[in-house]
């Protein structure tokens, strides 16, 4: 089955034909209230006409449009919306490949997104992003890719990834088509204020494709360097926290996405930029980011954020151009997505009772239903995966329990010690200063304290690299582990724990699947294989849900009781950050002076 989305000036003599009444419509939805996003008005009364994958009429009457063959959907007063824009979204964070990540979303009235398939190019390089491409255009979603632009995030001197992006490459992954649409988040911010050759290189060969650039700026909203940033020609960013860094991003011309992921819980803060200081919603969009499978089964998609936005005071009709027109116009493709307009695409929803539910019963895309009453009704042929792209971990050796002693300074006494702690429903950390004891030249944890050991072990090249430090906060109350090779960026592999030997226990397991996530500690061992890259499961949505609900219930019964743990663990090795973090290469510390390595016993520097 194909989901054809031809270009408008392929379809015009077609389209007219239909619109003017001289060739019957393929699809008629009849008699709803139209969510108009453009005038930002509810029509009532209102009737979409379609041809093929586009919409030819929009009016009160759209009769001289049916014929033979045309299908009549009646709406029934029922809301017709555009389809849900995600405007910055990682798939791998699902744990579902693209094909998954459809099938989850459509039913809740996703029908497109802007996706920043770095996670996957940190493992596979331009290989991945194409896979996932192939794989994208393969659904019925209105699917654009972003060439990665921080492969590795920070650079080789802070960590190891499995592949190494330049100009060239992004240059190479922009002429693939026009549903490459830029490029993704320019994580290495310092670098772009400073003057990288590398990153300012990747930047200009967007520019000279005539494509976006996407930013993430986690230095505070009044910092002088924002500007400086912008001027590089960064036009939107998703690092918003509060309401001043919503403020200061629109003020300078850019568009500031409102985050709300499992774990990253901002709209309710960044939203009042708008709700309580009147500021113009048009340069404001909604997205998810990273958002667990368990979460879009449970929760929702975009339907979720909308509806949260709604609940903080936006007008339902904002909260919808928040995640259509205002992102449609964001990367340039209005023309194609984002609103209910002739010669857009047929990326309609209907929604049933009041607005600000975001109730969706029938999702169409490209002109085709495709979900009705939260299922899809249609299917597609599964892609797969080469064995190059499920062959990924290579440790070199199996994981032994003395990996993760810590070698003290000293033979004996207490020392400080820097430790990770992780903030709940926030990406960002702390770096704490705590108390530890040394004994025979080694780190001897006292389990009262609460600490745990972090490990990250490079994994793409069986180079041997390890590293091992503190991490805090976590609450583990009995022996557990976990490892896991999805560790933002970089994905090598990660393990966190109280006891070396159920470390290295779980490491091994997760090496023996080739990737995916393992909890000890809790009863029965949970194993979470995650085959694609060490990052995604290419089983069905529900099944992929499950097994993270298994992996959140374990890490539950060992003491955590973080919000969706799962998410936050996985990025205690992403070192743009702020504030502390753990990479193969050692302690990363991230502040407005920059980025650089820190030892773990600050006292022996």
């Amino acid at each position: 089955m194909s989901f054809n989305r031809e270009p408008l000036h392929k379809m015009l003599t077609e389209l007219v034909a239909v619109s003017r009444g001289s060739r019957p419509a393929s699809l008629v939805i009849r008699g709803g209230t139209l969510v108009n996003v453009c005038s930002g008005e509810l029509l009532e009364g209102m009737s979409v006409a379609f041809c093929g994958p586009r919409i030819a009429y929009v009016g009160k009457d759209v009769s001289h449009t049916i014929g033979e063959g045309t299908r009549i959907v009646e709406a029934d007063g029922r809301y017709i919306a555009p389809g849900l824009l995600d405007g910055h979204c990682h798939i791998e964070s699902t744990q579902m490949t693209a094909s998954s990540f459809a099938r989850a979303v459509l039913p809740r009235g996703t029908t497109g997104g802007f996706f920043d398939p770095h996670e996957i190019a940190n493992v596979l390089g331009l290989e991945g992003i194409r896979l996932m491409l192939e794989e994208a255009r393969t659904t019925p979603l209105a699917a654009y890719m972003q060439a990665a632009s921080c492969v590795p995030a920070a650079g080789p001197a802070f960590e190891t990834s499995g592949a190494s992006l330049g100009p060239d490459e992004v240059a190479e992954a922009l002429s693939w088509g026009g549903d490459v649409i830029g490029l993704g988040e320019v994580m290495n911010f310092p670098g772009v204020v400073y003057g990288d050759e590398h990153m300012l290189g990747e930047i200009a060969a967007t520019l000279r494709a005539g494509k976006i650039v996407d930013g993430h700026f986690t230095w505070p909203a009044s910092d002088w360097r924002l500007p400086v940033y912008a001027a590089a020609g960064v036009t939107g960013d998703h690092e918003n926290v509060t309401p001043e860094d919503v403020i200061e991003r629109v003020r300078l011309g850019m568009y500031a996405k409102l985050r709300q992921g499992s774990a990253w819980h901002d709209v309710a803060n960044t939203i009042r930029a708008h709700t309580e200081r009147g500021l113009d919603p048009r340069r404001i969009m909604l997205v998810t980011d990273d958002r667990s499978a368990e979460s879009l089964l449970d929760e929702g998609h975009m339907d979720f954020v909308v509806r949260l936005a709604i609940r903080q005071g936006v007008k339902p009709v904002t909260a919808f151009q928040m995640a259509t027109l205002n992102t449609a116009e964001r990367f340039g493709v209005a023309r194609d997505v984002g609103s209910v307009t002739p010669g857009a695409y047929g990326d309609v929803i209907l929604l049933d009772g009041p607005l600000s539910d975001v109730n969706v019963s029938m999702t169409v895309a490209a002109g085709r239903i495709v979900a009705e009453n939260g299922r899809m009704t249609v299917d597609w042929p599964a892609f797969a995966y080469p064995p190059s792209a499920r062959e990924t971990v290579r440790v070199g050796r199996g994981i032994r329990a003395e990996d993760f002693a810590i070698r003290a300074p000293v033979e004996a006494g207490q020392l400080t010690a820097r430790a990770v702690e992780p903030i709940e429903n926030r990406a960002d950390t702390k770096e704490r200063m705590v108390q530890v004891a040394a004994a025979d030249g080694f780190v001897r944890l006292d389990p009262a304290t609460g600490l745990c050991k972090i490990a990250v072990f490079e994994r793409h090249f069986a180079t041997g690299g390890r590293s091992v430090g503190l991490l805090s906060g976590l609450g583990f109350d009995r022996p557990a582990a976990i490892a896991m090779t999805v560790a933002h960026d970089s994905h090598n592999l990660l393990v966190v724990g109280n006891d070396d030997a159920l470390m290295a226990e779980a490491a091994n397991a997760v090496i023996g699947c080739q990737g995916g996530i393992a909890v000890l500690g809790a009863g029965a061992p949970v194993l979470f294989e995650l085959p694609v890259a060490g990052l995604m499961s290419d089983a069905d949505p529900e099944t992929v849900a499950e097994r993270s609900r298994a992996v959140g219930r374990a890490l539950k019964e060992v003491g955590c009781g973080l919000n969706n743990a799962l998410m936050t663990i996985s990025l205690l090795a992403l070192v743009v950050i702020p504030e502390l973090r753990l990479s193969d290469q050692g302690l990363v510390r991230i502040s407005p002076d920059g980025i650089r390595k820190v030892p773990l016993f600050p006292d022996y520097e």
